[in-house]
């Protein structure tokens, strides 16, 4: 499984990070990575500030702790321009990005994907991928207001990843799931 990124409606590029609050006085900022090797990051410079927008170059002063990573910007030197770019997505084109291997996806990928049981009914929509340390979880929109649920993405779990026809089955742990009769 190949970590990957945040949701977004833009097919052609990654969103591979998220710069966060800044570090000092001298234009450091914290950085949230989606990259599997967070501490390669500089490898993907330039970046874009948004698809297609300003491209920034990082360079890694910290290794991640605690899910960040504390970075240099190229061209931001104080706290203040540090502070301005906030919240901003960093992307890059999907062309750069390597390619993967069978049973490997992107979570860029996976976003969107309509999901269904293995007994053939609509569960709803992949909404996000989550990785809180103890690997991959799925997070699912039910159809019915309120049915939304997490499941782990294993392949016993999901056992069909089917990106052409844009779905997945999910088979999921006994309790995940509390459906109503009638």
């Amino acid at each position: 499984m190949r970590k990957g990124t945040t949701p977004d409606t833009h097919p052609d590029w990654v969103c591979l990070a998220v710069i966060g609050a800044p570090k000092g006085l001298r234009g450091a900022v914290r950085l949230s990575c989606f990259a599997e090797n967070p501490a390669a990051i500089g490898n993907y410079n330039p970046m874009h500030a948004e698809p297609g927008g300003r491209t920034l170059d990082l360079t890694v002063l910290e290794h991640p702790r605690r899910g960040h990573l504390v970075v240099a910007i190229n061209g931001v030197t104080d706290r203040q321009a540090a502070t301005a770019l906030a919240g901003t997505r960093l992307f890059v084109p999907r062309s750069r990005m390597p390619e993967v291997s069978a049973n490997e996806f992107y979570h860029h990928d996976l976003i969107g994907l309509a999901a269904f049981h293995v007994d053939g009914s609509p569960l709803g929509q992949v909404r996000a991928m989550h990785d809180w340390g103890a690997g991959d979880t799925m997070e699912i929109s039910g159809e019915a207001p309120g049915s939304d649920f997490l499941v782990p993405f294993t392949e016993s779990n999901v056992p069909v990843v089917d990106l052409e026809r844009g779905r997945i089955i999910v088979d999921p742990p006994d309790g995940i799931l509390v459906r109503q009769e009638g």
